[in-house]
């Protein structure tokens, strides 16, 4: 059990987290994971910077495609001042449509690469922001470009709605 365990977070770990430990926490780990995974031939007795990770190992990197508003200040610099269009994901825990519009929204601007940004902003903890751009229902998505409200939506979209509003935001 202990070893399973053992296991399953060393497959969890990243290339960093791996370089990051002591010399002496690499080996084990190492040692752990190549003598119960790779036949001994394959074995690495440890790991440094200056060395891999076995070929076996997925890393996978993933982009952050959206960020939540802390507070009025944040809104201002990472969605009023931002250069790129951004979409901004007025929402509530609370809200069972909400639930289901945020990861096709967010699955919507990750297959535009980079090209806008999306804000989440929970309306019962920032319920100022929501007064000052009208936000009378949740969902409600408002895309800004230069800090102008460009085009907005209340309520569910599908994926190909999705997919055509976002696109719409870029190309004004």
């Amino acid at each position: 059990m202990a070893h399973r365990l053992l296991v399953r977070r060393i497959w969890t770990l990243s290339a960093k987290d791996i370089r990051r430990l002591p010399a002496s926490s690499a080996a084990v780990v190492s040692a752990s994971f190549s003598t119960s995974l790779q036949p001994s031939s394959a074995r690495v007795s440890f790991l440094s910077p200056t060395h891999a990770l076995p070929r076996g190992l997925p890393h996978t990197s993933r982009r952050q495609v959206s960020f939540n508003v802390q507070d009025n200040e944040d809104f201002t610099e990472r969605v009023i001042n931002n250069e790129l269009p951004v979409l901004i994901d007025f929402h509530a825990q609370w809200c069972g449509p909400c639930q289901i519009l945020g990861p096709r929204l967010e699955k919507a601007i990750a297959k535009q690469k980079g090209r806008v940004a999306m804000a989440k902003v929970d309306i019962d903890d920032h319920t100022d922001l929501a007064i000052e751009y009208g936000v009378s229902a949740v969902p409600t998505v408002i895309a800004m470009k230069g800090g102008d409200v460009v085009d907005q939506f209340v309520g569910i979209k599908d994926d190909e709605e999705l997919d055509s509003f976002v696109s719409k935001i870029i190309g004004k």
